[in-house]
């Protein structure tokens, strides 16, 4: 058995604009940072066995803290890494329903069928995210790792993880909190939902609704 702690990354320059980032690096904003810092604080209480996170710099500097806070090595995984939104990326809704309003329309009836255009199949992202999840847990058997990656995968992963149909991610999990906590447990190959997007102590923002 092993618990894994996921973790959205910090508040990004395109948050107040609700913009989609996906492979594109964006930075930290300063609340961004200071949501960082206080990961690093919890991490020093909980001491998670290891720090896992996506390849982009957003998430990397979200995890620093929390692995010099627990005495271990930050572990870059490129499976954890957020979709990349094709046509989507740095746009905000209003920019798309200028710009491809049919195929947005088609987005909010089903996402994951008809993901926006020139973008990854989340089907395919939803599988690579959990196998990381899975080789993760076998690495760390009885452990508690910390795993900071971005609010898309990680909401398609809970959906395949918990049976819940991939479509509707969106509706299930609406949003995930800058740095919130959410804990499950993973074991035999079966994935049970511990605690569910818990803000840490003065990190909370407003969401943003990708």
């Amino acid at each position: 058995m092993t618990r894994l702690v996921l973790v959205r990354h910090g508040e990004t320059e395109w948050h107040a604009e609700n913009r989609y980032a996906g492979t594109s690096d964006v930075a930290l904003t300063r609340r961004g940072l200071e949501q960082a810092r206080l990961l690093g604080a919890w991490a020093a209480a909980a001491r998670p066995d290891a720090v896992w996170c996506s390849d982009l710099a957003r998430a990397r500097r979200t995890a620093a803290p929390a692995a010099e806070a627990a005495g271990t090595m930050i572990r870059v995984d490129t499976r954890l890494r957020e979709l990349d939104f094709g046509r989507g990326e740095g746009l905000t809704r209003a920019d798309m329903e200028r710009t491809f309003p049919e195929a947005l329309r088609a987005f909010h009836a089903d996402p994951v069928a008809a993901h926006l255009p020139g973008g990854e199949d989340p089907a395919a992202a939803a599988r690579r995210f959990t196998a990381c999840l899975h080789d993760i847990a076998a690495r760390h058997p009885g452990g508690r790792v910390l795993v900071v990656a971005h609010s898309t995968a990680l909401r398609l992963a809970l959906c395949r993880l918990l049976g819940l149909p991939l479509k509707d991610y969106r509706r299930r999990f609406p949003a995930l909190g800058n740095c919130a906590l959410t804990e499950i447990r993973l074991r035999d190959g079966d994935a049970a939902l511990l605690e569910f997007n818990t803000a840490i102590e003065g990190s909370l923002v407003p969401w943003s609704q990708q």
